[in-house]
């Protein structure tokens, strides 16, 4: 899938994702670049239905989703709510708590607000390493419980270190998933 450059700013995601409608074009675009090619038969022409967001191939009549084989595949959460995921995961350093994201997208639970959060950051670890470019952001972070005797500062203890590289320039346009690629970081 050829690499899209997202929207930096909450007026941008606006202006380029104001409907399902702007979703469904940006993904098809995304998972057909040079336009429709039946997973079934390699037929190059389909038509939309519409009704249920499915491209039909002329030749063998199969349907398939913009979203099949995806985290978003299935769900009856608007394409846009997810979108707005992708924007926060992406976006800010520390992402976005469930609670927060529920309450920000006028989602019915928090148990939908959190299993949505939790395929989307999934989805983005699961890809395989790849090489950040341009000026590269590094931070770091221990993860654990405090613990008696240490006195914070560079004293781990059993606490976990995690490491962040974030590619710049403005804003975060991809960053390394967490253990993988980290040897590469150096150019």
């Amino acid at each position: 899938m050829a690499r899209q450059n997202g929207p930096k700013t909450l007026m941008e995601f606006q202006t380029r994702f104001p409907d399902e409608e702007a979703c469904w074009v940006y993904l098809r675009k995304a998972r057909w670049p040079r336009g429709f090619v039946c997973p079934a038969c390699g037929h190059r022409r389909s038509y939309p239905i519409r009704t249920r967001r499915l491209e039909q191939c002329r030749a063998c009549r199969r349907q398939t989703s913009v979203t099949a084989g995806t985290v978003l595949h299935g769900s009856r959460v608007p394409l846009r709510v997810w979108f707005w995921a992708f924007f926060f995961l992406g976006r800010h350093k520390q992402g976005i708590s469930a609670l927060q994201f529920q309450q920000d997208t006028g989602l019915g639970s928090y148990q939908t607000a959190w299993s949505l959060l939790h395929k989307v950051r999934s989805a983005l670890t699961e890809q395989d390493p790849f090489r950040l470019g341009g000026d590269v952001e590094v931070d770091e972070t221990y993860v654990g419980a405090r613990e008696k005797g240490l006195h914070g500062g560079r004293q781990v203890g059993r606490k976990a270190i995690v490491v962040a590289a974030v590619e710049r320039p403005g804003a975060a346009s991809r960053i390394a998933p967490a253990g993988r690629g980290q040897e590469r970081l150096g150019g």
